[in-house]
């Protein structure tokens, strides 16, 4: 029986916007397991980025919890949410939010320095990835002087470097060009084989396509798509 990575049980949230109130996700159920890759779909505004944030533990849900591996998110104190998140959990954004001031080597070794790795070791460990998602070449160029495909690719060598039991994707394709997000795809699809579990939110069939499983969100409820 597949292990268990990530789990959500009754999942809400309820935003107040002035004399009102806002319902994103209404009792959302997900089962998530090694190495299991789910794509989560809807139209804009539906709660897709809301869920993703409740499930990286960066946000809290007005009802219900989220379990990693186990641990309740709600019940950890900061620090180990931050330790959690840092080892267990990787995240790739629609933009990539690496650190401007950083080559791609420095960028990608960043979660394991936080974690407490040496700097010699966590910059082999860096370029090793680097090498894996064909971004050995560019080791010391900052993010400026790199390609949209290619920060994504940074990106993603930096949320699978610590080797995180799962990865949270939020439209990592968004701001691509075709071919450079067919390449990105076809990383997620190579890595997702060995490295993590990933929860893909994206609006974009062709990645959809590509996932174990397609879930869409609609009126705050998350149901199967057949």
């Amino acid at each position: 029986m597949s292990k268990v990575v990530l789990q959500c049980e009754g999942l809400s949230r309820v935003y107040e916007d002035g004399d009102r109130s806002v319902t994103v996700l209404r009792g959302v159920d997900l089962t998530l397991l090694a190495g299991e890759k789910i794509a989560v779909v809807g139209g804009s505004g539906s709660g897709k980025s809301t869920l993703l944030n409740l499930l990286g533990g960066l946000d809290n849900p007005s009802s219900g919890r989220v379990l990693m591996s186990g641990k309740d998110l709600s019940k950890l104190d900061e620090r180990a949410l931050c330790q959690l998140r840092n080892s267990q959990l990787g995240f790739v954004y629609q933009f990539h939010h690496l650190l401007p001031e950083f080559d791609a080597r420095e960028n990608v070794a960043m979660p394991l320095l936080i974690g407490g790795t040496v700097r010699k070791e966590a910059w082999l460990i860096a370029e090793a990835m680097l090498e894996r998602v064909g971004m050995a070449h560019r080791l010391a160029h900052r993010p400026a002087h790199l390609s949209g495909g290619e920060r994504q690719r940074v990106a993603i060598a930096r949320a699978l470097v610590a080797r995180p039991d799962c990865v949270l994707l939020d439209e990592p394709t968004g701001n691509l060009d075709p071919t450079s997000a067919g390449q990105v795809l076809d990383l997620i699809d190579e890595l997702g084989q060995e490295e993590a579990s990933f929860v893909v939110v994206t609006h974009d069939p062709a990645i959809a396509a590509h996932m174990n499983r397609t879930l869409e969100l609609r009126d705050g409820i998350l149901q199967e798509l057949m």
